[in-house]
């Protein structure tokens, strides 16, 4: 069986590693850099962004942006990159900008540096970005040739951002090793292909750094101090996870959080805060033991992650609107077929009903 890892050619995680750009710009040969960046960040971080570059041998354009990640965005900046004669592109801030900046450096074929400044979700380090209309719909998902050249995450920016943030990514990488390990079983009971050992054990790693770290990071942010604790988190979120959803799979969980999506009222509701729930709802259709349960609904509690229908802005009186997703998340070519056992979106409806119930009822354990 073909197996495989996806990964960023390099990692770098430390305080004020956004001081580094020029030359991990010149590790990769390049003399001129477009910087696509974060409005929000640069009101704060503009000198530390762009300081360095000129110091150095490694000149920078810099692009403020606050829009959307659309094609016309996408190929207006890649025009203007090509005509400031860049030879590597950077991106720094959230999400939308990170993905914008992966478009261009995908459409210009030149190298490219991700710099996100929060652990909201584990998107920097793949080869995924996503795309939207000009009215801010989903449009597509565009699949890169490769990851990232270089991922630079300064702690001191990722500490700084809203604590939310943070808790919502260990949300999103709560799912990690459970979505690897029902495709890993899943490819075994099927004759599919299994994840490498080097990813699965990654998304280990990363459920187990959660749930010795992850309620102390979020005490410790709160405190607005940078501890090991909050670094662990920070790796966890972005780079565990990021490596381990890639190349383990993803099942239910984002299964369910897609579907979740097309409710008005979760709208509120951060994409990790839904795949955390949806972790859980994952645990019940795999009949996993109550002691899993038990172990993830007390993370969730501990860390202010979602763990009944109220918290997501749902009703188990309105079984209906929670039958919306479920359908959804069973539809054809969704992350759920890739779960071991068979589902439906009737089960996914008692499955949800369920973690409900127990999210209400179980002791909170730490």
């Amino acid at each position: 069986m073909t197996r495989s890892i996806l990964s960023p050619a390099k990692y770098i995680q430390g305080r004020g590693e956004i001081r580094s750009l020029p030359r991990y710009c010149a590790d990769l040969g390049a003399k001129k850099a477009y910087i696509i960046a974060d409005s929000f960040v640069l009101s704060h971080y503009e000198k530390e962004i762009t300081g360095g570059f000129q110091e150095g041998d490694v000149s920078c354009v810099l692009l403020p942006f606050a829009g959307e990640c659309t094609m016309k965005e996408v190929e207006r900046i890649a025009l203007a990159a090509k005509e400031s004669e860049a030879d590597v592109i950077i991106g720094v801030g959230g999400g939308k900008v990170l993905d914008v900046a992966k478009t261009v450096g995908f459409y210009s074929r030149l190298p490219l540096i991700v710099a996100p400044t929060v652990a909201s979700t584990d998107a920097p380090c793949s080869a995924l970005s996503v795309l939207y209309t000009e009215d801010g719909r989903l449009d597509k998902y565009l699949y890169l040739r490769s990851n990232p050249d270089r991922v630079v995450v300064d702690t001191e920016l990722v500490a700084g951002a809203p604590v939310r943030l943070l808790v919502a990514g260990m949300g999103d990488a709560l799912s990690t090793f459970y979505e690897a390990r029902a495709c890993r079983r899943s490819a075994g009971s099927r004759g599919l292909d299994k994840s490498a050992i080097g990813a699965y054990a990654l998304a280990q790693a990363c459920r187990d750094t959660l749930l010795a770290d992850g309620a102390q990071a979020k005490r410790d942010a709160e405190n607005g101090i940078l501890t090991e604790a909050v670094e662990n988190i920070i790796e966890a979120n972005i780079y565990l996870s990021g490596i381990g959803f890639e190349s383990g799979g993803l099942a239910a969980a984002h299964a369910i959080h897609n579907g979740l999506t097309l409710l008005e009222e979760t709208r509120p509701v951060m994409h990790g805060e839904k795949v955390a729930f949806a972790t859980i709802v994952q645990l019940i259709l795999e009949n996993a033991p109550l002691q899993e349960l038990e172990e993830v609904i007390s993370f969730n509690r501990s860390t202010g992650l979602p763990v009944t229908l109220k918290e997501m802005h749902l009703s188990a009186e309105q079984p209906d609107r929670l039958r919306i997703a479920a359908e959804a998340s069973c539809a054809p070519g969704t992350p759920m077929t890739n779960m071991p056992v068979t589902v439906t979106s009737e089960s996914v409806v008692k499955a949800m009903l369920m973690a409900d119930q127990l999210g209400r009822q179980l002791p909170l354990k730490f």
